[in-house]
């Protein structure tokens, strides 16, 4: 039943659908690492070689930056842009907050449900001889980077679409889309990550970001039909 603000906040037939594939890929890839002792396996084992014996410092100093932007402050100020983003009309004070602060709540409770799955995984990091310019914490599988700079970069996008106009919010959707994923990469690159765990972070945050986005979107207010003047 639609709400008196709009259309019903629970998610959609089309938005569990949307969310089936990437979680079901999600739940497949874990299968397989379970199957396999949570070990590293040939194809990452291959790629972690290759990134630990091309690192000369310029590119780990770079990599070093960019990763710190996938944890911290930086994808809750980006989750807060997207509710100001958003939020485009007048509203009573407690709704405007709320719908302010509803992607940044998406983003806290993503974190909760990755950091849950870290712990029930208990998935090994690479080797810590191999780590270079970053302190992981916790286990390795989902990539916590990978998971969060997907969700904020998700969530800003779904805000640029709403709030920009169609020639500029295409190559900002393209911006974010290669910033998380660069994150994402960085993780590989600085030898605190297999490769698999960053891809279950994308998977987990695309499916968490399909069930999500028709969540907010049917929290804020549609455009006001205009005043009708009397004759």
């Amino acid at each position: 039943m639609p709400g008196p603000d709009g259309p019903s906040a629970r998610p959609s037939r089309t938005a569990v659908l949307a969310a089936a594939v990437p979680l079901l890929l999600f739940g497949l890839l874990t299968a397989l690492l379970a199957r396999h002792g949570w070990g590293p396996t040939a194809a990452e084992r291959s790629l972690h070689a290759w990134a630990v014996s091309h690192r000369p410092a310029a590119a780990v100093r770079a990599a070093d930056l960019l990763t710190d932007l996938g944890a911290g402050a930086v994808p809750y100020l980006a989750a807060g842009l997207a509710g100001v983003l958003a939020v485009r009309h007048p509203l009573s004070p407690h709704r405007r907050a709320a719908r302010l602060l509803g992607p940044i709540a998406v983003l806290a409770l993503g974190q909760l449900l990755r950091h849950g799955l870290m712990q029930a995984f208990a998935r090994p990091r690479p080797p810590a001889a191999d780590w270079v310019a970053a302190s992981p914490s916790g286990y390795a599988y989902p990539s916590g980077h990978a998971f969060t700079a997907a969700v904020a970069a998700g969530l800003l996008g779904w805000a640029v679409t709403r709030s920009v106009r169609r020639r500029l919010a295409a190559p900002l959707l393209a911006l974010l889309a290669a910033t998380a994923m660069a994150i994402g990469l960085t993780r590989i690159y600085l030898g605190v990550h297999w490769p698999l765990d960053v891809l279950a972070g994308w998977l987990l945050a695309a499916g968490w970001l399909a069930l999500t986005l028709p969540v907010l979107t049917a929290l804020q207010p549609t455009d006001p039909a205009p005043p009708t003047r009397r004759t």
